[in-house]
C-alpha cells in the first residue's frame, strides 16, 4: 500500500471518529421530551382515592315550650313551666377524598430545566350517605310535652348532617390529598429521570371553607 493511500485512510478514520462524537454529543445535549409519557402514565392512575374517614356525631336539641305573640307592635316570647324537651341522635357517615386524573394532561405540567411541577387536577370529596343509631337515640320528654314527631327527628338528623359536612373542611382533607398522591405519583416521575427533590406536587390553588363546601358531593 502506498504512502498516500495510508494517509488517506489515516484522515477517512478520523472524520468518522470525530463524527460520530459529535453526533453523540449534540445527543447526549439534546433534552428528551419525556412530559407525554408521563402524562400517559399519570392518566392511568384513573381516580385516585386519596384518603377516608369515617365521622361521628351525637347530634343534640332541646327546646322549651312557649308562646310567641305581638304586643304593641313587638315581637315577644315567654316560655312556659312545662319543661324542656331533649334529644341526642348518633350519626356516623363516610368521607372519601378523590383526585381524578381523567382530564390530567401536559397543562398540568410545568418543566423547567431539570425541574417539573405537576399541577394535581381539583380534589373531589364525597360524603356517603349517613347512618343513624336508631336504637341508640335519647330522649328526655316531660310528662307534660309531646313526644318528637318523626318529622322533627328528620329534621334534626338534617341538621346534624349538615354540621358533620361543615366540618369536613377543618379535617385537613386536601393537604392529605396532596400528599397521598404524592406517594403515589413521585416513583413515576422519578421513572421518567427526575429526581425527587426536584419535583414539585401541588393543587392550582389554596382551598377556603367555602370552597370544599362547594366541592362536598352527598350520595344519598
Amino acid at each position: 500500500m502506498s504512502p498516500r493511500h495510508s494517509l488517506y485512510i489515516l484522515l477517512i478514520l478520523l472524520f468518522a471518529a470525530c463524527g460520530g462524537k459529535l453526533e453523540e454529543q449534540q445527543s447526549d445535549n439534546q433534552p428528551v421530551d419525556t412530559i407525554p409519557m408521563m402524562v400517559m402514565r399519570i392518566q392511568k392512575c384513573s381516580k385516585l382515592y386519596t384518603s377516608e374517614y369515617l365521622l361521628h356525631k351525637i347530634v343534640t336539641y332541646g327546646d322549651s315550650a312557649s308562646i310567641n305573640g305581638t304586643f304593641l307592635h313587638r315581637n315577644f316570647k315567654v316560655n312556659l313551666p312545662f319543661g324542656k324537651r331533649r334529644v341526642a341522635i348518633p350519626i356516623t357517615a363516610s368521607v372519601k377524598a378523590y383526585i381524578d386524573f381523567g382530564n390530567f394532561s401536559e397543562k398540568n405540567v410545568r418543566r423547567h430545566g431539570d425541574k417539573v411541577e405537576i399541577i394535581l387536577p381539583d380534589p373531589g370529596i364525597t360524603m356517603t350517605s349517613t347512618q343513624v343509631d336508631h336504637e341508640a337515640i335519647k330522649k328526655k320528654v316531660p310528662m307534660l310535652r309531646s313526644n318528637f314527631t318523626d318529622e322533627e327527628i328528620t329534621h334534626i338528623q338534617q341538621q346534624g348532617r349538615q354540621e358533620m359536612i361543615n366540618s369536613i373542611a377543618k379535617l385537613g382533607i386536601v393537604e392529605n390529598a396532596r400528599l397521598s398522591a404524592t406517594r403515589q405519583l413521585i416513583p413515576i416521575i422519578e421513572q421518567m429521570g427526575y429526581k425527587e427533590d426536584n419535583v414539585t406536587i401541588t393543587f392550582r390553588k389554596k382551598y377556603s371553607i367555602d370552597d370544599l363546601s362547594s366541592i362536598i358531593k352527598t350520595i344519598d
